[in-house]
């Protein structure tokens, strides 16, 4: 016959014959139970492979110590940089993190949120998918009082607490390195505009344009989804089908970056000289492409950790922290830009 595959403490107390709350107690090592009784309990929970049911425990304490998690791609710099800076922080002060992933899938997010809500999670943070446009199913997390922290990509027209850069600056500053390098045809490959950091990067970009008294080609300003390698290859491709093409493009991720980069040099143009380019979070990636790829630093390990602290704030009641948390950006200049500043040694 085969073992039960779920053994629970009434049948660990049926077998020793001691009451569920006194095998409860000496499973947590309370000092109430005499010594050999406890040790008696935990030998034959191992034994029997006992394993707490967390889902009943969180039912009857109302909440847990578990964050969840909520973004789209686990496998992209950015976000696994975000998960880091998270369960460091979580584990610091004892709690767990679960963590979800989307793929970018509205239905996927709903589905997965309700499975979060449903564990009982202590708080959400979420990096919203590029076709969230309405968000009914975070409502569950606050009536219940579970704190929410939406990070990077947040809900322009929803209350709640968020934890952003500044797109619109970080825009701004990478297009005025490429002026600064002598770039007059400048071109942005970005992503969705259904989504706020996209719109802020372009805004920035066009107004560094207009404050350098450039003329904006509509042409050289392409849109795609999340910029995945795909995209950026066909949208890349598409800036140089003119014959010329722009001598300066500003990619609103990393991976545009470096597929701008490979059609550049397809098409015979060698970078930085014909043609300057940069890209946007600082991965890995940048410095393994030929030529090195400069890159906005987008600090995804210190937004997790301000994202916990949120949660742990809330959840002390200590309301101290602003709804909005803006981080800055910084320039990262390598040579697929410097054609005039060499880089220091």
């Amino acid at each position: 016959m085969k073992e039960k595959v779920n053994i629970t403490i009434h049948d660990l107390a049926k077998e020793l014959d001691l009451s569920p709350s006194t095998i409860s107690r000496a499973l947590k090592d309370h000092p109430s139970i005499g010594a050999q009784t406890r040790a008696n309990v935990q030998k034959l929970a191992k034994l029997r492979g006992y394993r707490p049911n967390i889902m009943a425990v969180n039912l009857r304490n109302q909440q847990s110590k578990t964050i969840g998690v909520l973004i789209s791609w686990i496998n992209r710099p950015f976000f696994s940089n975000l998960i880091s800076g998270i369960e460091e922080a979580a584990r610091e002060k004892g709690y767990n993190v679960i963590i979800s992933q989307t793929t970018d899938d509205l239905k996927i997010e709903k589905d997965n949120a309700k499975t979060l809500y449903d564990i009982r999670i202590c708080g959400l943070i979420t990096s919203i998918s590029i076709e969230t446009l309405e968000y009914p199913h975070f409502g569950q997390f606050y009536r219940s009082n579970t704190p929410v922290i939406f990070v990077d990509r947040v809900p322009g027209d929803f209350q709640g607490q968020k934890v952003v850069i500044d797109n619109y600056q970080a825009g701004y500053d990478a297009t005025t390195h490429l002026i600064e390098q002598g770039c007059t045809r400048l071109a942005h490959l970005g992503g969705s505009l259904k989504q706020g950091l996209y719109k802020e990067r372009l805004r920035g970009f066009r107004q560094a344009l207009e404050d350098h008294n450039l003329v904006l080609n509509p042409n050289y300003i392409l849109n795609g989804k999340s910029l995945s390698r795909e995209e950026s290859l066909v949208l890349a491709t598409k800036l140089f089908e003119d014959g010329q093409g722009p001598d300066g493009i500003f990619g609103a991720n990393d991976m545009a970056g470096v597929c701008a980069i490979l059609v550049a040099k397809k098409y015979g143009k060698t970078v930085p000289d014909d043609v300057a380019v940069i890209g946007f979070n600082d991965d890995p990636i940048c410095e393994i492409v030929d030529p090195p790829l400069s890159s906005m630093y987008h600090p995804a390990r210190e937004m997790g950790r301000i994202c916990v602290k949120r949660i742990l704030d809330s959840l002390n009641k200590n309301n101290q922290s602003d709804d909005l948390s803006i981080l800055t950006t910084e320039l990262v200049p390598r040579k697929s830009t410097l054609r005039i500043v060499e880089i220091e040694s």
